[in-house]
């Protein structure tokens, strides 16, 4: 079986969305007047669309590495193949 670094992402991504609509339902269904209750949701939606973003740009980083990394690994491979073949000529 692989070990992807990033196989955790959209089990996390589940949990947060889960846990976004329980609060909503939990918010709906607490005795407050209408105006407090929109008012948290508000609060609740504006949160979660943070922690989103936040999450899409670290994921926009991880990736960026990941490709500078893939990049600077064929770059050595390149050249240790090139070194290898001008040993052996």
């Amino acid at each position: 079986m692989s070990n992807d670094n990033n196989s955790g992402v959209p089990v996390l991504m589940a949990f947060v969305l889960g846990a976004a609509a329980g609060a909503a339902v939990a918010l709906l269904y607490a005795p407050a007047t209408g105006e407090e209750t929109r008012r948290r949701l508000k609060d609740k939606a504006r949160e979660g669309r943070d922690k989103a973003e936040a999450v899409a740009r670290d994921s926009r980083e991880f990736l960026k590495r990941q490709r500078d990394n893939l990049g600077a690994a064929v770059e050595r491979g390149k050249e240790a193949f090139e070194q290898t073949r001008k040993e052996t000529l």
